[in-house]
């Protein structure tokens, strides 16, 4: 597998250019669109406008990790996903389903009802048979960097070199991933998990870092409040601080930039695009 296909269910996803995946919470506490989307007709309208405007993947999340976000049981999270699964598939039936969770039985119970991706903030690091299970499923897996948990992880994050312990960490989840069987990984460094704005932007700055052979690289900085922070913003007045690091992301190397504003993230991709075929060849 190289890097620049996902496969999954006879349903793939071309890396040739990069690709936006679509953000849809089904939660009532998400740090920005918390709400907007817990009914069937709700999430099928908002899929439905995503799909339209150039989403390539759709990303379901049925628990909010925000700092100090209500603790959603097992059995509440099955509770949220299944259905919205069952419906999405039913509608979309060609388009790729990213599930996000951390859990070995959700992920299961996920691809049982049509899921193609498994998103795992925790890198596996929450249940040991979680790279086990997800291999089992023969599912693509994308791989985050976090330090702490959601609870704890914004509380004074200390890095000595943000980079280069983002580098080391993911070198040796790829490494597990790959001897519990799981042939697709695509790693994301987990903007504003456990982060500060400065090492937000370091690890903006140093994407390149973050390049293995057959895998790719997600970039979820949507809204987030490295942003916000730095313009002194709030969410929702943050879609064109949200563009800007979107482009940087993709200069620096990103093949899947994971946002709440799809049409917005397309355009930037095309103009990046537009840009790399005028620059002089060699």
């Amino acid at each position: 597998m190289t890097k620049r296909i996902i496969c999954s269910g006879g349903r793939v996803v071309d890396l040739a250019t990069p690709v936006v995946m679509g953000i849809l919470n089904i939660t009532p506490d998400s740090f920005y669109d918390g709400g907007s989307y817990l009914t069937p007709d709700d999430q099928l309208r908002r899929a439905e406008k995503m799909l339209e405007d150039g989403a390539a993947i759709l990303d379901i999340g049925a628990v909010s990790t925000r700092p100090g976000a209500a603790v959603v049981g097992e059995e509440g999270e099955l509770e949220r996903i299944l259905p919205t699964l069952k419906v999405l598939r039913s509608h979309f039936p060609g388009c790729v389903l990213s599930v996000d969770t951390f859990r070995p039985v959700v992920a299961r119970a996920a691809a049982d009802h049509g899921a193609d991706i498994i998103n795992d903030i925790y890198g596996g690091r929450y249940a040991p048979d979680m790279l086990s299970t997800v291999a089992a499923l023969k599912l693509p897996y994308i791989l985050m960097h976090m330090k702490g948990t959601p609870e704890n992880m914004q509380r004074d994050p200390v890095y000595s070199d943000v980079v280069a312990e983002v580098t080391y960490f993911f070198e040796h989840r790829i490494d597990c991933c790959r001897n519990e069987g799981i042939t697709q990984v695509i790693v994301d460094p987990g903007f504003g998990f456990g982060k500060t704005v400065d090492h937000n932007f370091r690890l903006l700055a140093g994407l390149n870092a973050f390049q293995w052979p057959g895998v790719p690289l997600l970039a979820g900085l949507s809204r987030k409040s490295m942003i916000n922070r730095s313009l002194g913003t709030l969410p929702d007045e943050a879609l064109n601080g949200t563009t800007v690091v979107n482009t940087l992301a993709l200069m620096n190397g990103a093949d899947i930039l994971r946002v709440h504003d799809v049409k917005e993230a397309a355009e930037a991709v095309r103009l990046v695009e537009q840009y790399r075929k005028s620059l002089p060849s060699g």
